[in-house]
């Protein structure tokens, strides 16, 4: 380029530039010819110049426009900061107002704070005043998310309703909004599926409003504001914190006081009889209406931030929950007298009935912790009963007694017995499925020989309840039979035994007993009843109709007996039947048709025989022998087995 050379010159950066580009214009300029790689060249650097003319007037341009961006975030947020501080110097909450629009302009307002701070976020500054203005929006949002938890709180809180443990109402979904909420942060769409949804539809039907209906609204529209900003947790902390307290009242309503293990196994009976009628109460009322009822609410108010809703029902509830558990648990592992068996059935009925509630209301991971100990529990108190119906055979067996049962009456253990199976009757369910586990409870019972006829096993009556009912039977049937031998009278074994085996029969055939035992084993005891009927009146009575018999002592040759052998049979048989009177008046047959068959079948065996022995008496001996009519004994036999003793000593009816 002729005179423009600068190579090796002591011009540097664009003093250089601007020499080279002199000499360019210089060159140009001389109206010189210019070979296609030098208009190349000379292409190239056109387009680099316009290239850098562009970019410069861009950049111009945006410091331009950020100038006025921040002009206008820096207006708005001195009208988010009025509104916001405004309420600051108001000692009054902004929900308790009077005017229905404060609390939806200052829902605005926080959303605009929160707005305002994401813009100034997004841009770059360079200067002072614009980390002023970004502190300062910050600032802002933080003071309107302080207030908005205070105010969350207070809403909550004054809006919770008061627990009503007799009534049940059913939830109704509003469709109307009044003016002036915060309608703009709920979803309606949301709202007309959530009921469902958040607690199935079996549990559906026993929701109940736990909050007003109006407030649950302005708690939703808080909270999704909250949640944008960034201030999930303070808003968690602040629902979980006042919900587990009222779901503490709750339990306190339905009489659940705090107790450890060790507080329940100090509790005599009666006491711990008591606490398992409420907490029975109070586990279904708690489950299926207030837990249902608490996650309703929490998915009305979280229910748009995901698993958020589910992790604040089992956050709130979990203390109250475990609380309840506890005291199942403390039932299942403490002792296990006969008495607890029902109880515990009852109380395993009751967690079994809520086990698809519970795993519905606690489900995925973030229940796991509730879910699996409500799953425990149940099986404790499961392997409980069947531990305690061991219990209950064992204390059959082992019950014994120094005296004989005065009167040869119903024992209390027979009554206590059967009367204890068929109150099990109504848990048949629970009971087939507990005791058809593993062996029998009762592998060395003498109930072997009780197994099933061929109709009962093709019927299907021989099921796992009717296989440990029959043994407990069995148990109590030996039992009786060594009670039986405190007494010395063989009559009145027979008769003891007699009555027993009686009531079992009668107890069995009389009520649901009787679809667990089967028709085979009631026609088996009363054909054993039976047995022992014919035995007493052998032992009673036989030996004294042989005294007026003619069979054996008649004179060779004679077709009559003779007086003296009369007046001796006589005074025998009056003698025997005044201390079978005094002996057997004091026996007792509680059952009247019992009490009157065994008087008419008596009466039949010794009436006849005596009617025709007073007739001989007539003739051969003197009436002031003859103490007793046929008529007389008749009504004699008409006061026995009524637990009164009565005599006929120095009686004579003639």
């Amino acid at each position: 380029m002729g005179d423009c050379e600068f190579v090796g010159s002591d011009l540097v950066g664009e003093e250089q530039l601007i020499a080279a580009a002199n000499c360019i214009i210089k060159a140009l300029s001389s109206n010189i010819s210019l070979s296609d790689d030098t208009k190349s060249v000379m292409v190239d650097l056109c387009s680099k110049l316009s290239l850098i003319t562009t970019q410069n007037h861009q950049i111009g341009v945006t410091k331009d426009r950020d100038v006025g961006l921040v002009d206008e975030i820096e207006s708005r947020l001195n009208v988010v900061q009025k509104k916001i501080m405004g309420w600051e110097a108001d000692q009054s909450m902004i929900w308790d107002s009077a005017f229905p629009n404060d609390a939806c302009d200052y829902l605005n307002a926080a959303d605009d704070a929160w707005e305002l701070v994401g813009k100034l976020e997004s841009l770059c500054f360079e200067d002072e005043h614009g980390y002023e203005l970004s502190r300062k929006a910050h600032d802002v949002l933080q003071t309107a998310m302080a207030r908005l938890e205070e105010e969350f709180r207070h809403l909550l809180a004054k809006s919770s309703l008061e627990y009503e443990p007799e009534s049940v109402s059913s939830h109704v979904t509003e469709d109307s909004v009044e003016e002036g909420s915060t309608s703009l942060y709920r979803d309606e769409s949301f709202e007309s599926s959530v009921r469902s949804c958040s607690v199935g539809r079996t549990l559906e039907n026993s929701i109940i409003d736990l909050v007003n209906s109006d407030a649950v609204i302005e708690l939703r529209g808080i909270a999704n504001v909250m949640f944008k900003a960034g201030y999930d947790q303070e808003c968690i902390q602040a629902y979980n914190h006042l919900r587990r307290e009222a779901l503490n009242e709750c339990l306190s309503m339905l009489e659940m006081e705090k107790m450890s293990i060790e507080d329940v196994l100090k509790m005599d009976w009666v006491t711990l009889n008591s606490k398992i009628r409420k907490w029975n109460r109070a586990m279904k009322r708690f489950v299926r209406v207030y837990l249902a009822s608490e996650k309703f609410l929490c998915d009305q108010v979280f229910g748009d931030e995901g698993l958020v809703s589910l992790s604040c029902f089992v956050e709130s509830s979990k203390a109250s929950m475990l609380q309840l558990l506890n005291f199942g648990e403390a039932m299942a592992i403490g002792p296990h007298p006969p008495e607890k068996l029902n109880r515990i059935l009852e109380m395993y009925e009751v967690v079994g009935e809520h086990l698809s509630d519970i795993d519905t209301l606690y489900c995925d991971d973030v229940g796991y912790l509730v879910r699996i100990e409500y799953h425990d529990v149940l099986n404790s108190l499961g392997k409980s009963v069947t531990a305690t119906f061991l219990e209950f055979g064992k204390a059959i067996a082992a019950n014994t007694s120094p005296n004989a049962f005065a009167g040869g009456g119903i024992h209390h253990l027979t009554k206590y017995v059967m009367n204890y199976l068929l109150i099990l009757t109504d848990y048949g369910d629970s009971l087939n499925v507990l005791l058809g586990d593993g062996e029998d409870v009762y592998p060395n019972s003498p109930s072997s020989s009780e197994n099933p006829s061929r109709e009962e096993e093709k019927e299907g009556e021989f099921s796992p309840m009717a296989r440990h009912f029959r043994s407990v039977a069995t148990i109590l049937e030996s039992n009786l039979e060594e009670k039986s031998k405190q007494y010395k009278d063989p009559a009145l074994q027979h008769f003891f035994l007699m009555n027993n085996i009686h009531y079992m029969a009668q107890k069995v055939r009389g009520s649901e007993l009787s679809q667990i035992f089967g028709e085979d084993w009631v026609r088996k005891r009363y054909m054993n009843f039976q047995q022992h009927v014919l035995n007493y009146k052998r032992a009673s009575w036989n030996s004294i109709v042989l005294y007026l018999m003619e069979d054996g002592v008649q004179h060779p040759g004679s077709n009559s007996v003779s007086r003296n052998v009369l007046k001796e049979r006589l005074r025998s048989f009056n003698v025997a039947f005044e201390e079978i009177y005094k002996t057997q008046t004091s026996w007792i047959v509680h059952d009247s048709r019992l009490r009157d068959d065994l008087r008419i079948s008596t009466s039949l065996q010794v009436i006849p025989a005596y009617r025709g022995f007073f007739g001989r008496c007539n003739n051969h001996v003197s009436d002031k022998l003859i103490k007793y009519t046929p008529d007389d004994l008749e009504g004699f036999l008409l006061d026995l087995f009524e637990g009164s003793p009565k005599s006929l000593a120095n009686t004579n009816r003639r």
